[in-house]
């Protein structure tokens, strides 16, 4: 049988595995900080008639640049944001995957502050891009100084922020932001796929786009809004920006199927954003107590919790799943990382924890 060893690839792609988080069949699924409430039911019969509406033209290619949709979501965001400063793809990782075909690629390089999202070097890879992973700091913290030092240091063409911070669930302070806008030479990307759950009083990076051509902010709806499934993720920016990654988005990326599911989902964004406030409480029962229990527990303002096991945390993980609650093992020594999901599925979590000590 032949192998990957057998074929031709790319040198630096050798002994890779694909990215993939376990999908397994369990009772309590809480590894992809997905939402775990099914959509209400009046959403799911008005996502049928969108679709539905489209099926008879199916044989023609649609919308190529989906114009309805980024007006749509650009009407959500508020921020004075117009459809020539917003950008939809198939998830937010194929909208960074496009940023790094427009202003990364092979010669140039992109800097993250590690722990974070872990598809960030593999899309860096995947685009021939320079990765550099930069520090945090204790606790995870990542202050202005330490940022802009490292900037400094390495001159990226991109930066990747993260608010709130994956696998940590923390959100950056707004200085930050802003003093890595000053210090990079190249794009700063923002990415915001939990800014729906954040505290009252955190401020997005929307804020801050007028006047800064080079910064982006990446969102998705696969999160807050229930879809993942749907995959639409998008970036709000300069309508330069939006331009500038039209070059190298691949023609007709974004099906009609897609298009008219999430513009009917975003018709009933009260619906969906719904269950937002119960999901932050149970990340916020989550964090009470397991730090009551006497565990390490990382700030959160996501819908996800960062915790430390006590022990090894791949003996952990194997612990929880044979009890049927999976979990994410995010590859830091001693810690795991939770979705917050129904009061159900918390309570599993719980009491399954209760029996690692």
């Amino acid at each position: 049988m032949t192998g990957l060893e057998d074929l031709p690839i790319r040198d630096d792609l050798r002994g890779l595995t694909p990215y993939g988080a376990p999908q397994l069949d369990v009772p309590v699924r809480l590894n992809t900080n997905e939402n775990s409430y099914p959509l209400p039911e009046p959403v799911v019969e008005a996502i049928g008639k969108a679709l539905a509406a489209e099926l008879r033209d199916l044989n023609r290619y649609p919308d190529r640049d989906a114009v309805a949709l980024r007006a749509d979501l650009a009407g959500y965001l508020g921020h004075g944001l117009t459809v020539e400063q917003v950008w939809a793809a198939n998830g937010s990782n194929e909208i960074q995957q496009q940023l790094l075909q427009a202003f990364g690629g092979p010669g140039r390089s992109a800097l993250g502050f590690v722990p974070a999202y872990s598809m960030h070097p593999l899309l860096a890879l995947g685009t021939g891009t320079r990765w550099v992973p930069a520090r945090r700091g204790v606790d995870f913290g990542l202050t202005a100084d330490e940022a802009v030092a490292q900037v400094r240091e390495h001159r990226p063409d991109v930066v990747f922020l993260c608010s709130p911070n994956n696998p940590t669930g923390t959100a950056l302070d707004p200085t930050v932001v802003a003093a890595v806008l000053d210090a990079a030479p190249g794009m700063v990307v923002v990415d915001e796929a939990y800014a729906e759950f954040a505290r009252p009083g955190t401020v997005s990076a929307l804020a801050v786009l007028p006047g800064h051509p080079r910064l982006v902010v990446t969102r998705t709806m696969s999160k807050a809004f229930g879809f993942a499934g749907g995959r639409l993720g998008y970036l709000a920016a300069d309508a330069a920006v939006v331009r500038a990654v039209q070059l190298v988005r691949l023609p007709y990326h974004l099906s009609a199927l897609t298009q008219a599911a999430a513009r009917a989902a975003l018709a009933h964004r009260d619906a969906l954003l719904g269950t937002v406030s119960a999901i932050m409480g149970e990340r916020d029962r989550i964090v009470a107590t397991l730090r009551a229990r006497g565990l390490r527990v990382a700030d959160s303002d996501a819908n996800f919790v960062l915790f430390e096991t006590g022990g090894d945390q791949a003996t952990a993980w194997r612990a929880l799943l044979d009890q049927g609650v999976l979990v994410r093992d995010v590859g830091l020594p001693g810690w795991l990382r939770v979705t917050a999901g129904t009061p159900a599925e918390t309570d599993a979590f719980l009491a399954a924890m209760e029996t690692l000590r």
